[in-house]
């Protein structure tokens, strides 16, 4: 839930954690990311307690996985690319 916070922040008003605030160029990426990883932890805990459907462990497996590596990814091109106010 707190990656889902600080990604709907990064993303609305470019605020990011004061520790990594001087590392991430691209906060609206860096956002997205912190959003892609936070998402597959929220949607784990609702197959867990059954308030959604479980579909099969393949599609939960690779679905989830996706999810965090291509927020893993984003999160560091956010810190990589240059800053857009150069």
């Amino acid at each position: 839930m707190l990656l889902i916070a600080l990604g709907t922040a990064s993303i609305r008003t470019g605020w990011t954690l004061p520790g990594v605030g001087r590392h991430v160029t691209r906060p609206s990426i860096y956002g997205l990311g912190a959003l892609f990883v936070g998402a597959p932890c929220v949607i784990q805990g609702l197959f867990y307690f059954r308030i959604v459907p479980t579909p099969s462990w393949e599609i939960h497996f690779f679905g989830a996985n996706a999810l965090l590596l291509s927020g893993l990814v984003l999160m560091g091109l956010g810190q990589m690319l240059p800053s857009r106010r150069s």
